[in-house]
């Protein structure tokens, strides 16, 4: 399965907030999307970062409560890594497992195009499962 059909499951929009976003602001943003990262971009297209509960979480231990009003640009992840809709997501659920990963924009042509989570993956996982167990049965049926 490639990512390509991850994202036509589950759709293609991402959240995105400015570098300059407070990480206040990033918590709303999270807490109204319900999810656990967002990428950061400056138009929506580009990625110059990602950000994640996580990482606010870690850095609120270490700074305290004045970090909420600091931008996230000095919290946040720049070596992003990425991937795009025709890798295949056994190749990404290796990626994601050895470099304890949560989330990967994905980018088509250096444009932002969407996001998958290690649940996205998980989840196509266990789909493919279920496929190959349901032709299984009814191989052993003779239904083929």
């Amino acid at each position: 399965m490639r990512i390509a059909e991850i994202l036509r499951r589950k759709g293609s929009d991402v959240a995105t907030v400015a570098p300059d976003t407070t990480i206040r602001s990033l918590l709303a943003t999270l807490a109204e999307h319900n999810i656990g990262a967002v990428v950061v971009s400056r138009d929506g297209e580009g990625i110059v970062g990602i950000i994640s509960e996580r990482d606010v979480v870690r850095n609120l231990h270490a700074r305290g409560a004045e970090l909420l009003d600091t931008p996230i640009s000095e919290i946040m992840t720049t070596d992003v890594r990425t991937c795009a809709p025709d890798d295949e997501v056994d190749g990404l659920r290796n990626t994601m497992t050895e470099h304890r990963i949560r989330h990967l924009p994905v980018v088509d042509q250096g444009r932002l195009v969407g996001i998958v989570s290690i649940g996205d993956v998980v989840k196509s996982a266990i789909s493919e499962l279920a496929t190959e167990k349901q032709h299984l049965v009814e191989y052993l049926q003779g239904k083929y």
